[in-house]
C-alpha cells in the first residue's frame, strides 16, 4: 500500500513508515503481501549470491543445532567467549568491506557478520586490479555477541578468521532492492549511497553456516510479512539477524510469537541476556518487559524461593526486586538480601563497589529502610563512600517530607523503571519514629494503614509493624481484626508487643491516638502501663469502641484520604 506523497526511497519516509513504533503498530498484518515475487527473477532486479563459510569450531552445537533454550544459550555463549578472547575486547568499530572485482560482474561482496554501516566512505587504492570501499560505523556501537567473527577480514589471527577459501557453499537469490530496501536500513543505504556500487546488480554475502536459516526465514520475511518457524530458538535466530540486517517490523514479529509462548524461568532470563543492540530496540521492548513481568511474579514471596533467586544472575535480580510487588518482610531485608547476593557473585570488593554504583543501588528502596539500617549503610565496605551518603541523604530528606509531598514524589516515578519512592507491599508496614532521651526514655511512633489494607483484615486478619527501639529493645506495633471481648461484633483493635524472648523485663506507659475527623488532629483512644517480658503484647480489642461495620463504613471519622492515622507514645517508666 503506498502512502500518498511519500516517497519510498525517502529515509524519513521509510522511518515513520515501518521503524516508528507508531507506524509500525500493525506492520506484520498490513503490509502488502510480496511473497510471490521472492527469489523469482521476473520481480527482481539483482540477485544475491550467499557464501555460507565454516563455522568456527569452538562455536559449532553439539547436536547439529539447537534443540532447546539452554542450548542456543549454551551456544551463544560459546560464541561470545570465543569472540572476546580473539579481539581482547567488548566494544570495536565494525568494517564493511565491499571488493571490486574486475571479470566478475562487478560484483559486491559483503561479510554480513559486519552489518552496522555509516554514510562515510573511505577509498583505499590497493592495486590496478582492485579497489577496496571501506565503510565504518561510529566507534562507540557495542559487541553484538550473536556476530561471529566481526572484523576477522582484517584480523592477523588466521586460525580465528572467516577462511574465505574455505565456501562450504553457495546459494543465489533473486532479489527487488525497493521492496528489501522498504524494510531495511541497511539495504535502504547499500542500494542508494549515490556510488558505483549502489548501481551493480550483484550482491554477495558471507555468512557462517549457522546464520544460514535464519537468513534466509528473514529474506522470505521481508517479502511476506510472515514467518514459517515457530520453535523459539529458531525465532531467537532469527530475532538476531533482524537486528543485524536492522529489520524493525521482523523483530516485532519475532517478539512478539517468543511472547506468545510459554514462558520460563529460563526464557525469561535469556531474552533479558540478549545483546545491548537487540535490548535497546524498541520492537524488543514488550519482549523484555514480559519476561521481567514473569520472574518478578514468580519470585514474588522471595522467602519461598531464597536459594533460587540467590542463584539468578544479576539481570534476574534487577526484575525481581524492581517490583513494587515483591513480598518482603521490610525493606531491611531487601538491602541484606541484596547485599549476600553480592558478596556471593562479586568477591573481589572493587568489582562489588561497581556493581552497586552502576546497577544494584537502583532495586534498592533506601528511604523506606529503617534509621538502624541506614547508620549500617554509611559503613557498609560494600559501597563507595560517597554513593553511600549520597542514598542515606536522599533517605532521610524523604523520611522527613510532608505525607503529601511523599506521594507526589512517589507519583513522579511512576513510570520509571526503577522506583525509589514507591512503597512496596511489605510484610511488615513502615513507620516513622522520633525518639527523645531527656527528661525520660521515649518515642513516638506514627503508623498510616490504606482503607484496602484494612479491609483485608476482616474477619480475623492483622499487620504487623516494623520494628522500632526504645532503650535497646525492640517493639512492634499489630493490628487486628477480632471479636470484642463478650464475642458480640468485629471491631479493630491495636498492640504493642516486645520482640526479644527470654528474662528481660521492661516497664513502660503507653498511649494509642488516631486522627479523627473534622479536626484531622490526634485523639487519644487508650493509655496503660506494662511489664513487658520477651515476646508478650498488650493493647486494646477495640480502639474506637465500635462495630467494625461502623469503622470501615464510607463516612468513617477515621479514615482521611483513605489513610487510617495511628499513633504510639512510648515511655520508660522511672
Amino acid at each position: 500500500m503506498r502512502v500518498p506523497d511519500a516517497d519510498l526511497f525517502n529515509p524519513q519516509s521509510v522511518m515513520d513508515s515501518d521503524f516508528s513504533p507508531g507506524g509500525a503498530s500493525a506492520s506484520a498484518s498490513v503490509d502488502p503481501d510480496f511473497g510471490f515475487a521472492f527469489d523469482d527473477s521476473n520481480f527482481s532486479d539483482r540477485t544475491l549470491r550467499i557464501e555460507i563459510m565454516p563455522d568456527l569450531p569452538e562455536t559449532k552445537s553439539d547436536g547439529g543445532g539447537c534443540c532447546s533454550i539452554a542450548d542456543w544459550a549454551r551456544n551463544r555463549k560459546r560464541r561470545r567467549e570465543d569472540f572476546k578472547k580473539e579481539n581482547g575486547l567488548f566494544c570495536f568499530v565494525s568494517k564493511i568491506k565491499i571488493i571490486d572485482f574486475i571479470g566478475q560482474s562487478e560484483e559486491q561482496i559483503l561479510n554480513c557478520n559486519l552489518p552496522y554501516t555509516v554514510d562515510g566512505v573511505t577509498y583505499e587504492n590497493q592495486d590496478e586490479e582492485a579497489m577496496a570501499m571501506v565503510e565504518e560505523s561510529p566507534s562507540d556501537i557495542g559487541l553484538n555477541s550473536n556476530q561471529i567473527g566481526n572484523d576477522s577480514i582484517y584480523n592477523n589471527d588466521s586460525s580465528k578468521n572467516m577462511d574465505c577459501s574455505k565456501v562450504l557453499r553457495v546459494k543465489t537469490i533473486h532479489i527487488s532492492s525497493p521492496i528489501l530496501a522498504a524494510k531495511s536500513p541497511f539495504f535502504y543505504k547499500l542500494f542508494s549511497n549515490g556510488m558505483k556500487e549502489s548501481e551493480q546488480r550483484h550482491v554477495t554475502l558471507r555468512i557462517h553456516a549457522s546464520e544460514e536459516t535464519a537468513l534466509l526465514d528473514l529474506l522470505s520475511f521481508m517479502y511476506s510479512n510472515t514467518l514459517s518457524t515457530t520453535t523459539p530458538t529458531a525465532l531467537l535466530d532469527v530475532l538476531m539477524a533482524a537486528d543485524k540486517f536492522e529489520v524493525a517490523s521482523c523483530m516485532r514479529y519475532c517478539s512478539r510469537l517468543l511472547r506468545n509462548l510459554p514462558m520460563t524461568c529460563e526464557s525469561a532470563l535469556l531474552y533479558l541476556d540478549l545483546p545491548s543492540s537487540v535490548l535497546m530496540a524498541d520492537a524488543v521492548q514488550p519482549l523484555t518487559d514480559a519476561a521481567k513481568q514473569f520472574l518478578a511474579v514468580r519470585y514474588k514471596d522471595i522467602t519461598k524461593f531464597q536459594e533460587e533467586v540467590l542463584n539468578l544472575p544479576l539481570t534476574g535480580i534487577e526484575a525481581v526486586f524492581s517490583s513494587d510487588d515483591l513480598q518482603v518482610a521490610s525493606e531491611d531485608a531487601v538491602y541484606d538480601f541484596v547485599l549476600k547476593w553480592a558478596r556471593t557473585h562479586y568477591p573481589k570488593l572493587e568489582e562489588r563497589r561497581g556493581i552497586f554504583a552502576t546497577r544494584l543501588s537502583r532495586v534498592i528502596r533506601f528511604p523506606y529502610m529503617t534509621c538502624r539500617k541506614l547508620k549500617k549503610v554509611l559503613t557498609c565496605i560494600d559501597f563507595d563512600p560517597e554513593l553511600a551518603s549520597k542514598v542515606v541523604l536522599e533517605a532521610l530528606f524523604f523520611k522527613s517530607e510532608m505525607p503529601h509531598r511523599q506521594r507526589a514524589l512517589a507519583a513522579e516515578e511512576a513510570n520509571a523503571t526503577y522506583r525509589r519512592f514507591v512503597e512496596r507491599a511489605y510484610k511488615y508496614r513502615p513507620v516513622k519514629v522520633v525518639e527523645f532521651e531527656l527528661p525520660r526514655q521515649q518515642c513516638v511512633v506514627y503508623l498510616d494503614l490504606k482503607r484496602e489494607e484494612c479491609t483485608h483484615l476482616f474477619p480475623a486478619g492483622r499487620v504487623y509493624s516494623q520494628a522500632f527501639h526504645l532503650g535497646g529493645q525492640g517493639f512492634f506495633l499489630s493490628a487486628h481484626c477480632n471479636m470484642d471481648q463478650q464475642s458480640s461484633f468485629h471491631c479493630f483493635g491495636l498492640f504493642l508487643g516486645m520482640q526479644e524472648r527470654g528474662s528481660v523485663t521492661f516497664a513502660v506507659d503507653y498511649e494509642f491516638a488516631a486522627r479523627s475527623k473534622p479536626t484531622e488532629d490526634y485523639v487519644s483512644k487508650y493509655k496503660g502501663n506494662y511489664t513487658f517480658t520477651g515476646g508478650k503484647a498488650v493493647g486494646y480489642r477495640n480502639l474506637f469502641g465500635i462495630p467494625w461495620t461502623a469503622f470501615m463504613s464510607d463516612d468513617s471519622i477515621y479514615f482521611i484520604n483513605g489513610i487510617l492515622h495511628l499513633r504510639a507514645e512510648l515511655t520508660i517508666r522511672q
